[in-house]
């Protein structure tokens, strides 16, 4: 290993890198060069790349007049004002006559500002290289390339980047700024005692870390352990047996010799096509308390009167089993889908190998057709673990969190760490409490899909069996 690429230093050089390669541009760049670290598009202009130039030269003057001017919204400054709100979250407390500063738009608007001056320096940056790169250009070839030529290339060549580039500016104002805004909200005082704009709330520090980590007694601490056990356990048995119902319901359905294969995947597609949420609601009422399920128990015999087996059942135990079996109807069909591909792509050759050197169905099954399954569908079933973590939908449709627990604090006996966050966030509006478990849900499924694709072997042995 190179110990310069990888270790310490490594990992200094490459943030240095860019700091350097700055330094140098301005040191080697022409004079053109050199403006473009102060008027964005001068180096261009100098070029004579006019057209390419003005761009950059008006995407400056628009920052500057936005960070000047400060433009408001809802009486919320943005520019550099969003800034200074930012650190402060308001310092009008209001009164009868005077509302209070709005500490959550000032929170919103710091990270738009931070999004927007982010985009800035990503423009500035490349202006400089543009222009060097047009440096470059007329001491190699005589001559810099034309906007026309740019806008060809953008177009042909590396069309790639046009194609990338509002798919990235559209993952950065709507998933990385609202990740960040949630994850700035943990460590902040903002509750149901401080809505915003009626009462200021503030920073806070690790406050709210503190509170499910050093104090056991509390009743958010106390509910977040069994939460979390419930929510992994949930997302366990949700993932495997699926997963391999869904091997072993494709394994029959591919097997040499049946009939109406067709009709039997297009019966367990027809549950992928009705929306889920039918299919939970329809589940919850044919097995409720006066459901046609449990009438018809009633009238043969079996039942002797109605029972809950979801938000009303006697024990949480019942309810989480049902939930799990309920689950295993919308989840199977897609496993069987996707193990059939995998099924129908092994080299025949393989089984025909197996077979001369005299090797069992079951043995064929163990150490080709599973092996083969299972590399191929490993992503699959992280998603799919990572996906059951933070499934919101079976829970809040079938029980809504319930059974009541003793101590729950809003989680109920099937609530998961989403569904609880949703409580604590829309519900009892403790915001920041909800961001805390939100950044713990993250931190859990981040943790979890990285260590194990890692050590999958559908990362360790990508050509394995190409």
């Amino acid at each position: 290993m190179d110990r310069k690429k990888y270790g310490i230093s490594g990992f200094f050089q490459r943030i240095a890198q860019p700091f350097i390669n700055f330094y140098k541009r301005f040191m080697d760049g022409s004079i053109g060069t050199k403006m473009s670290h102060f008027i964005m598009g001068a180096g261009n202009i100098y070029h004579g790349q006019i057209i390419k130039g003005l761009i950059y030269f008006l995407i400056q003057v628009g920052y500057v007049v936005f960070m000047v001017t400060c433009p408001k919204v809802n009486n919320t400054p943005l520019g550099y004002k969003a800034f200074i709100n930012f650190v402060t979250l308001g310092t009008q407390e209001g009164d009868i006559f005077t509302p209070a500063d709005n500490s959550m738009l000032m929170l919103l608007f710091g990270v738009v500002t931070f999004g927007i001056t982010l985009m800035y320096l990503f423009a500035y940056n490349s202006s400089i290289k543009s222009s060097y790169k047009a440096d470059k250009d007329l001491k190699n070839y005589g001559k810099v390339t034309t906007f026309r030529h740019d806008l060809k290339e953008m177009f042909g060549n590396r069309f790639y980047i046009a194609m990338l580039t509002p798919a990235t500016l559209g993952a950065v104002v709507f998933t990385l700024l609202p990740t960040l805004f949630m994850i700035l909200i943990a460590f902040t005082n903002f509750d149901k005692e401080r809505q915003a704009g009626l009462k200021l709330f503030d920073w806070v520090g690790l406050d709210n870390f503190t509170t499910f980590f050093t104090n056991p007694s509390g009743e958010i601490a106390a509910r977040f352990l069994p939460v979390l056990g419930w929510t992994l356990i949930w997302a366990f048995f949700a993932t495997f047996l699926n997963y391999y119902g869904g091997i072993l319901l494709a394994l029959l359905i591919n097997k040499k010799g049946l009939k109406g294969k067709v009709i039997f995947r297009a019966i367990f597609v027809l549950t992928i096509a009705i929306p889920q949420f039918i299919s939970l609601l329809a589940m919850r009422n044919l097995i409720g308390e006066y459901g046609p399920l449990q009438s018809f128990l009633i009238k043969v015999g079996i039942m002797s009167e109605p029972m809950s087996f979801l938000a009303n059942a006697p024990n949480v135990w019942i309810a989480r089993i049902t939930i799990i079996l309920i689950n295993l109807w919308v989840g199977i069909p897609y496993s069987m889908l996707l193990a059939s591909g995998a099924i129908m792509n092994i080299p025949e050759s393989l089984y025909e190998a197996a077979r001369i050197d005299g090797a069992s169905k079951f043995t064929i099954l163990r150490k080709i057709t599973m092996p083969y399954i299972v590399f191929i569908t490993t992503p699959y079933l992280i998603s799919s673990f990572i996906g059951n973590i933070t499934s919101f939908n079976i829970i809040y449709l079938l029980t809504g969190g319930m059974p009541k627990v003793t101590g729950g604090y809003i989680a109920g006996g099937t609530d998961l760490l989403v569904t609880w966050l949703y409580k604590l966030t829309i519900d009892e509006q403790q915001h920041n409490l909800g961001a805390v478990i939100g950044i713990l849900t993250f931190l859990l499924t981040s943790t979890v899909t990285l260590i194990t694709y890692r050590r999958s072997k559908s990362y360790k042995e990508e050509d394995a069996f190409q």
